[in-house]
């Protein structure tokens, strides 16, 4: 037997007095903000928030002032009625499908910046990408007020932005990150995978390879981050069709690029597959550095 479809709202005030309506039976709200095209990292943020979570939303919103110049915004796969399935099986109760016109009223000219962490490894090259994330992700969180919002740790630096940007502004809802997901050959699930052809997949794979190369390491006890990172970097730069960003290893909470092991570190790289961006990271724990 198929799966309900969820409820779908499009206006704030439908959104709100759903939520409300449930807050007032003694529910506790999850909340999933999504761009749409979903793949099973972002239902298993749908299936994470049903385990904590009485009532879960789902918002599906291609937020135009996150992408740049030249970027996919036009070309982003919007498939809402695929979405709309997969919010079911996963569990959502209600799914949020605001407009441009909803998020971004005429005369719109309120943003919000978290400057010293928007500034580097993704932001360092994609211009305003994180004051436009920051800025809907607060009109998500301020529009339902869940409890707890959930996040992929794929987007590493996002979710470091929003739970600062949270912290910073007082706004009253729990950050949770969830686990990458990954395809069987390693690849991490994103929107932006369909993009890549057989060819350029298979060069994909060295994010995943290089991020292995530096877990195997820092695990044998390894301290030499400078080494630890040109192997990286050179596993990544020998690949052909793909043209590296960044590949470094930093602190997990500033994003700050790290020269000595410290307990607790995440590798981070961001490259160019033919016409496709990806990024991909791991978290790291030091033995080594526990005992020093």
């Amino acid at each position: 037997m198929p799966d309900p479809t969820p409820e779908t709202v499009s206006e704030i005030s439908e959104l709100r007095n759903r939520v409300t309506a449930q807050r007032q039976q003694g529910a506790r709200i999850g909340f999933v903000p999504t761009m749409g095209a979903l793949h099973a990292g972002h239902t298993s943020l749908i299936e994470a928030a049903g385990t904590d979570c009485d009532f879960v939303v789902v918002s599906i919103f291609v937020n135009p002032t996150q992408f740049g110049p030249g970027e996919d915004f036009e070309k982003y796969p919007r498939v809402l009625e695929q979405d709309l399935e997969k919010c079911a099986s996963a569990g959502a109760d209600l799914v949020w499908t605001p407009d441009t016109r909803i998020m971004y009223p005429d005369g719109f000219a309120t943003y919000v910046t978290v400057k010293a962490l928007s500034g580097i490894l993704e932001g360092a090259t994609r211009t305003n990408h994180f004051q436009g994330v920051t800025t809907v992700v607060t009109k998500l969180l301020l529009s339902c007020l869940p409890d707890i919002a959930y996040f992929g740790a794929k987007d590493f630096q996002q979710q470091a932005i929003i739970r600062r940007m949270c912290l910073d502004l007082n706004i009253p809802v729990e950050i949770k990150t969830c686990p990458i997901i990954r395809d069987s050959d390693g690849l991490a699930l994103s929107s932006r995978n369909a993009y890549l052809s057989k060819e350029e997949r298979e060069a994909g794979l060295s994010l995943s390879r290089a991020l292995r190369l530096v877990e195997e390491r820092i695990a044998a006890g390894e301290t030499d981050l400078a080494s630890i990172k040109a192997a990286m970097q050179q596993l990544l730069k020998s690949t052909p069709l793909l043209k590296l960003d960044y590949a470094t290893i930093a602190d997990p909470t500033t994003l700050e690029d790290i020269s000595s092991v410290q307990s607790e570190m995440v590798a981070l790289i961001a490259a160019w597959v033919g016409a496709t961006r990806l990024i991909d990271n791991c978290r790291l724990t030091s033995a080594a550095a526990e005992k020093s």
